[in-house]
Formats: structure tokens, sequence, C-alpha cells
């Protein structure tokens, strides 16, 4: 009964804590990119903001990195689906994004290809877009500089505007002599309308009545004498201050320039100083190397009971998993064995006691209900991994053994150097029956006989993402 709820809880903790469910029975796809950096085995894949599956393996193939990705099975792709790398965060972590594409194709099958892949832009390619502006800008502020910030430039604008002066008198003067001329026709006119009689009266009648109708026009488009002197006169104001500000500008361009030139200022330091320009990018790429370091880590949670049948008792572990690479990890373990923690204290005496020896040596043990705990470092070659360490409070190495694309595992361990005679020896199988899920089983300490155990038990290993967001910010 013990076993079944054990069973039980487990599974219903894997389904609520394990962000890939769903994925089993679904197919793989696959795409080459350029650049895979960021990207890391069981990273997210995401269609329009959900996660449809996960990355299963990350390889170098016809020289480019071949990501193979595991899709729901209800998640349908098509012959022109698009596949593309998204950053997730500020720390660098990308995730790999789908488009399904269009539904009247024909859907990709387990094993195809992802044809349709976006290259996001790099860096180093914003960078140089941005020196290449840089470079036209200073082109086209040596052209403007050479054009009008040369004396040549500040004569021709002063001619422009002495022209302007010179227009503007001639149409006051032009105006004024035909002020003159119209009040000279008006004496005329004044003079035949008191010889001429009725046939005048009648024609300076008409007369009136067009001047009027042209009043009207003219005060209509506002395009009078006096309209005509404002524009000229706004339009040279509006000329003065432009040349005013022009000239400022460019004496500020011109000083600008000069300083970046002689190696002055930050900007200057940074196109002058080759010892600044190589510590700057040796910073940046420092940067890069560690928030990358950190996207690329994966934090893995490991929970696992034991029952051990001769003792009775139940061993629990917790582990937590720093993976940044798929061929190293390291591992930090607390664990609460039923035999406690077993210490040893040598004690020298020196007594004057006649019945006891003048000089003697007690070696007590003590076995403690205390927590054991773990750190190993381990790597991977192939189907092994070795590991090394501390072991459940004492020094130890393990070998594991990986078959079944990961599923099966059996993991030795040679610990507990100082318990006791000979060291603990410890063989474990695991096997992954259902995803995350891994049942265990096997014998402890073999070579005691008195000590020897046989156990059976349950282990949940999964992916905490929010763990490895919050790790960075830990202290340790």
């Amino acid at each position: 009964m013990f076993a079944l709820a054990c069973v039980g809880a487990g599974y219903g903790i894997w389904a609520y804590v394990n962000p890939k469910t769903g994925t089993g029975g679904g197919y793989t796809v696959y795409a080459r990119i350029n650049d895979a950096s960021g990207l890391a085995s069981f990273s997210r894949v995401m269609v329009a903001g959900i996660p449809v599956g996960t990355i299963e393996s990350i390889r170098l193939e016809q020289g480019k990195a071949r990501i193979d990705i595991k899709v729901r099975p209800e998640v349908a792709l098509y012959k022109d689906a698009s596949l593309a790398k998204r950053s997730s965060s500020l720390l660098g972590e990308f995730i790999i994004v789908l488009g399904p594409g269009s539904e009247n194709l024909e859907r990709l099958r387990d094993g195809d290809q992802i044809l349709n892949v976006i290259e996001p832009t790099s860096t180093d390619q914003i960078l140089k877009d941005l020196s290449e502006i840089a470079e036209q800008v200073k082109q086209v502020s040596k052209s403007l500089a050479g054009s009008v910030g040369t004396d040549k430039g500040e004569k021709d604008i002063q001619a422009t505007l002495s022209n302007l002066a010179e227009v503007t008198d001639q149409l006051n003067k032009a105006v004024t002599e035909n002020r003159e001329s119209i009040r000279r026709i008006v004496v005329n006119v004044e003079g035949i309308t008191s010889r001429s009689g009725p046939e005048v009266n009648q024609i300076l009648e008409n007369v009136r009545v067009i001047t009027s109708d042209v009043r009207s026009l003219v005060a209509d488009e506002d395009t009078g004498v006096k309209g005509s002197m404002g524009s000229v006169r706004d339009t040279v104001d509006r000329v003065n201050k432009a040349s005013a500000d022009l000239q400022g500008a460019l004496q500020h361009i011109n000083s600008i320039s000069a300083r970046i030139d002689r190696g002055e200022g930050t900007v200057g330091k940074l196109t002058k100083d080759e010892t600044l320009i190589n510590e700057v990018n040796n910073v940046v790429e420092g940067v890069g190397d560690l928030v990358g370091g950190i996207a690329r880590t994966q934090a893995v949670i490991g929970l696992k009971n034991e029952y051990y049948f001769q003792s009775g008792g139940i061993k629990s572990y917790v582990e937590l998993r720093l993976q940044p690479r798929e061929d190293k990890y390291y591992s930090i373990e607390l664990i609460n064995d039923p035999r406690g923690l077993t210490t040893f204290e040598q004690i020298d005496v020196d007594t004057t006691n006649p019945n006891q020896p003048p000089h003697y040596r007690e070696i007590r043990t003590t076995t403690s209900d205390s927590l054991r705990f773990s750190a190993q470092f381990a790597r991977r070659l192939g189907m092994f991994t070795g590991r090394f360490g501390i072991k459940e409070s004492t020094g130890g190495v393990g070998v594991d053994l990986h078959a079944l694309n990961d599923r099966f595992e059996l993991r030795q361990d040679l610990f507990g150097f100082a318990e006791q005679i000979t060291p603990r020896w410890r063989v474990a199988l695991n096997y992954e029956f259902i995803r995350r899920l891994w049942l265990v089983a096997g014998v402890d300490d073999i070579m005691s006989r008195e000590r020897r155990d046989y156990f059976v038990g349950l282990q949940l290993r999964f992916i905490d993402y929010d763990l490895k967001s919050i790790l960075p910010f830990a202290p340790l």
C-alpha cells in the first residue's frame, strides 16, 4: 500500500511540475541553423507564445548546427513551416519559435526537415551597420563643413543676403513710382469727366465697378503691395536666422570633429586608443560568456525515496544538479539515511593508574540521526559518466552507465572509507518507465555481509526553469 501511494503521489507531482508533459507519442523534426549559441537540450519550443515541445539534441552536421525538436502530437507543422531563434530574457537565454505554415500543404512527418529557417541579426552585424552609418555621417559633416563652413561659403551667403536687400529696395522704388503715375491718371480723368459729360460719367461708373471688383479680388488673394513687402521681409529674416543657426552648428561640428581626430574625450579615446578598444572588447566578450553560461545552465531537481528491506527504513534524497553542458554537471544532495551519520573520535590517554597502561588510545564511534550531504563533479564520455567528490559526507567516487537513449542507468558508488574496514559499495539500476519518473532498485554495502541491504524506490527528476532564473541572484 505504501509503494502504491508513493507511485500515485510521484506521478501527481510529476504531472504538476513537468513543463513538457504531453510530448509523449509526438514526432521529431529537425532544422539546420548557422548559430546555436544560447540554446541547450530541453530548451522550450514555442508557437504563438505557447510551449509545444522541447529540443532533443544539438549537434554539428554539414558545417551547421542541427537541432532536433520533439513536437507534441496534436501540433501540426506543414511543408512551409518556419523556425527562428528568439531571446527570452535579458540574460541571453534563447528559445525556438515555430511558424506552423499553411494548412493546405502537406504535413511534416517524423524525421522531416524544416527548410524555412529565419536567422536572427547578430550583434556583430548590428555593430557593423552602426559603423557604416557613423562613417556616412562623418562624410556628410565633412562635405557640409567644406561647402558652407569655409570663408567662401560665408561670402556666398552674405552676397545672397545683399542681393535680397537690393531687390527689396527696387521693389520699394517701383511701388513709389507707380503711385505717382496713378495720381496723375486720376487728375487727367477728372479733367476729362468735367468736359465729356454723361458718357464719361458712364465710363467712370464702369471703371469704378471694375476697380471695386479688382480690390475685392486682391483682398481675397492677399497679394497687395504691402503683403508682398511683408513676405519679402519675413523671408529675409528667416534666411538671416537660418544662416546664424547653420554657422553655429558648423562650428560645433568642426569642434567635435577636431576633438575626435585628436583623440580627446570618450569617443576620441575609443577611436584612437587601441589598448582601451581591446579592453572594452575583452569586457564585452567576458560579460557575453558569463551571461551565455548562465543561460545555458540547466537546473535539474531530483526527489528520490528508497525502501530498505533488511533495516525496514526509508532513505530520502533531495538533489540539485547544475548542468552547464550536456557532458558535465555539478551535483548537490541532502540525504536522510535511516542508518544515521557515523563519526569517529580518537582519544589518546596518559594515566598514572597502575591498573591501566600508562598510555592507551580510545576510538569512539558515534552514530547520530543527522542529514548527510553530497557534492560531486561529473563528466560524461560517451555511454559512461564519472563522478568524484563527497558522497554522503565522506569521500567517494562513482561510475554510471547509460543506455536506451538515457532511459536506463546503472549507477555504482564507492564511499564511506572511514566508517568501517571495507568501503561502502552500492549498485543501483534506474529505469525511466514514465517521462521524468524513474524506478530504482539495487544493493547497498555489497562487501559487508552484516550491513548488506536491498532496496527499491522511485525518483522524480525534472528541469526547474524558475530555479534557474533565481540562481544568479542567490548566494552560494
